[in-house]
């Protein structure tokens, strides 16, 4: 056998290993979204590579008809403990811990901003973001949920991906964009950037469009092919309305 035919058949093997895996997220994905009606006592975790996760991912145009922030209720204290999304991501991801005083102010500390490569020790210098954007979760899926929903969508903190304390400046920059149109300025953070993306909307259910689909295909081919475990959102949170 020639060497070059050895070769051929060597990315043969390895294109119709990624097909198989993307295919099984696929299927994956499809018994997600299908069974909807009884809600698991524990959801079920995946564990997929990168690239896999990318490719099954599933598609459809985005919609911003009806759009508005408030009806995604954010920022509230969903455990009573007096601290809301905020703080609790700001205590929970600080690199020197803050003193936690009464009704939940915040004294001290430092955050690492990763987007940018950044880090701070005033609060105010730090806005909290959705790693999915609310616009972008409403364009690709949310806007068929109910408030109840949308809210869970935006105070999650069952997965640490969701929301990342970020420098103010560089939030604003992102805004509602998807990696088509934004990704982070610091180059090292992209992979673990892109990652959290596609990680957020696998555990959300939400779909992609034709441009994040390819700009997600592109970046994360450049990355290192890691797995992911996913937690999905137990059905009966998401469930439509």
């Amino acid at each position: 056998m020639s060497p070059m035919t050895m070769i051929r058949r060597r990315v043969r093997r390895q294109l119709d290993s990624r097909r198989a895996e993307a295919l099984v997220l696929v299927t994956l994905v499809g018994l997600m979204w299908s069974t909807v009606s009884v809600a698991p006592a524990q959801a079920e975790t995946m564990s997929v590579t990168l690239r896999s996760a990318v490719a099954g991912l599933p598609m459809e145009a985005e919609d911003r008809t009806g759009y508005d922030r408030n009806l995604f209720p954010h920022w509230v204290d969903e455990d009573r403990d007096g601290c809301h999304t905020r703080r609790e991501v700001l205590i929970a991801e600080a690199t020197a811990v803050p003193v936690v005083g009464p009704r939940c102010t915040l004294v001290g500390g430092q955050w690492y901003s990763y987007y940018d490569n950044a880090t701070w020790s005033d609060q105010s210098d730090l806005d909290i973001d959705h790693v999915v954007a609310l616009a972008e979760a409403w364009d690709s899926g949310a806007s068929r949920w109910t408030t109840a929903q949308r809210r869970a969508f935006a105070n999650d903190l069952g997965d640490e991906r969701s929301l990342v304390a970020v420098t103010d400046n560089e939030n604003q920059a992102k805004g509602d964009e998807d990696p088509a149109s934004y990704l982070p300025p610091y180059e090292p953070a992209r992979c673990r950037f892109i990652g959290e993306w596609v990680t957020v909307k696998l555990r959300w259910r939400l779909t992609v469009d034709t441009s994040e689909k390819v700009a997600l295909t592109r970046q994360s081919d450049s990355c290192p092919d890691v797995v992911i475990t996913v937690t999905p959102i137990q059905r009966n949170t998401i469930m439509c309305s």
